[in-house]
């Protein structure tokens, strides 16, 4: 008979380690946590980084064992990859890339019983510290969360890493950041169950908050910085605001209807192709309208994410009002039952979000017209 004696509850992996030139030391992080590492990049960043990645495991002398991501978590990526560390004998998978092949190293790690320590290549979701993966379909559709035990022993982020990516990932992060705040406002507010498995902390929600001010206060400027290929002490705090602060606040502060949204998004392959945090946006504004927040609050936010350069209008996600049929598999699919949108302090049903985000269209496109912001361009997905 499972306890359910209410408890509040803090996750956080192992150790955090940010910095420029931190991944040159990653072989020595990684020699406290196990002896036979295996490495999960895709083929884009082992072109990249594998030269050095090699040097800091063996000094250059010798090959470190990498297995190849094939760019989706999915449930048969996973088990794929869970094959791969039993026959290779490894006792530590080093996932170096995005969210989606930290997720699939989390998961296969877990289901093959041995650590995992997560190198994230760019600053783009919160992904990196958490005890918990999302695996979509093959097709890039949200399927699940699947929750661990533990969070990664260990997380290392290179700073001159993100500086040197698009500065569309950094945007992206700000969007997911951004967002952890609104949801964990949300859900201290109705005292509803976090992704930690308990009620909120005072510690999650006031992680949160300090992301939410950190981006407010650094993001335009670390965003300049990434366009030139820096790293300043803006680009730092941005980094550490998009990946610890914003990973331990959602975690353990609460998610709400900005995330359950952004997975409904998933379901209309009008949006396949965007980045996981410009997606969120859309749902943060949506959650934003859900609460009747004041007109100003919410004009703040679209001014403020606009100018960042992330969509704050249906158009930007390929979408449009008259796609009545997208908006009602959307919103069915941020409703279903367990979803975090059912953490809001009010009860949200399909026909709430899909007038939210109907609203949000012609709500956006004022704000940003009495502001001076660009028309929206419509974003086209790759087929």
């Amino acid at each position: 008979m499972t306890n359910e004696t209410p408890i509040r509850t803090v996750l956080s992996p192992g150790r955090y380690v940010q910095g420029k030139g931190a991944l040159a030391r990653l072989g020595e992080f990684v020699a406290q946590i196990g002896q036979s590492p295996l490495l999960l990049t895709d083929d884009f960043v082992w072109d990249l980084l594998g030269e050095r990645l090699t040097t800091s495991f063996t000094g250059g002398d010798a090959e470190v064992p990498r297995e190849r991501f094939n760019g989706v978590a999915s449930s048969g990526e996973i088990d794929r990859i869970v094959e791969v560390i039993t026959q290779s004998g490894s006792d530590v998978i080093v996932a170096v890339g995005g969210g989606s092949t930290i997720d699939a190293a989390k998961a296969a790690g877990f289901l093959a019983g041995i650590r995992w320590v997560s190198v994230p290549t760019v600053a783009s979701t919160d992904a990196p510290t958490s005890a918990l993966a999302v695996v979509y379909t093959e097709s890039g559709e949200f399927e699940e969360y699947r929750f661990f035990p533990r969070n990664p022993d260990l997380v290392l982020i290179d700073s001159q890493l993100v500086a040197d990516a698009p500065a569309r990932f950094l945007v992206a992060g700000f969007g997911d950041a951004l967002a952890t705040w609104l949801e964990a406002r949300a859900t201290s507010r109705s005292n509803s169950k976090t992704m930690a498995g308990g009620l909120p902390t005072q510690t999650g929600t006031a992680l949160a908050k300090l992301s939410w001010d950190v981006l407010w206060e650094n993001a335009p400027t670390a965003l300049d910085a990434v366009e030139d290929g820096v790293v300043t002490p803006a680009l730092d705090r941005a980094i550490e605001a998009n990946t610890l602060l914003s990973g331990l606040g959602f975690e353990s502060g609460g998610l709400a209807a900005a995330h359950a949204i952004h997975n409904g998004l998933t379901a209309a392959p009008q949006t396949h192709g965007l980045q996981h945090g410009e997606k969120v946006n859309i749902g943060s504004i949506a959650q934003l309208i859900l609460e009747g927040a004041p007109e100003e609050e919410i004009r703040d936010f679209i001014v403020f994410t606009t100018k960042l350069g992330l969509p704050t209008t249906l158009t930007e996600i390929g979408l449009s009002t008259d796609d009545k049929h997208e908006l009602r598999l959307i919103a069915e699919a941020a409703t279903v039952p367990g979803e975090t949108i059912h953490n809001m302090p009010f009860a949200v049903t399909a026909d709430d979000v899909i007038a939210a985000l109907t609203s949000l269209e012609r709500f956006s496109r004022r704000i940003r017209a009495a502001a001076g912001l660009p028309e929206p361009v419509k974003y086209h997905a790759a087929h």
